[in-house]
């Protein structure tokens, strides 16, 4: 499931993709994770003072490390 989904259907205490997307247009694209009635960042630092429209899973993040140089 890569499509935006309506929030309603938002999993609890899960990053996920955020967005608004409304007659003004796309924006607010980011990270967040639902508690409650409220959408945090993922290291649960605050939370935004909005509520989003959209959601899909987080991109799943690349973890390797590139070698610049070339070595083995």
């Amino acid at each position: 499931m890569s499509e935006w989904q309506p929030i309603s259907t938002a999993p609890h205490d899960v990053e996920v993709m955020t967005k608004i997307d409304d007659a003004a247009g796309v924006r607010n694209e980011q990270t967040l994770k639902r508690r409650g009635g409220l959408w945090w960042f993922p290291d649960d630092s605050m939370y935004v003072y909005y509520m989003p429209t959209h959601w899909k899973p987080a991109i799943e993040r690349d973890t390797k490390t590139i070698d610049m140089f070339g070595g083995a």
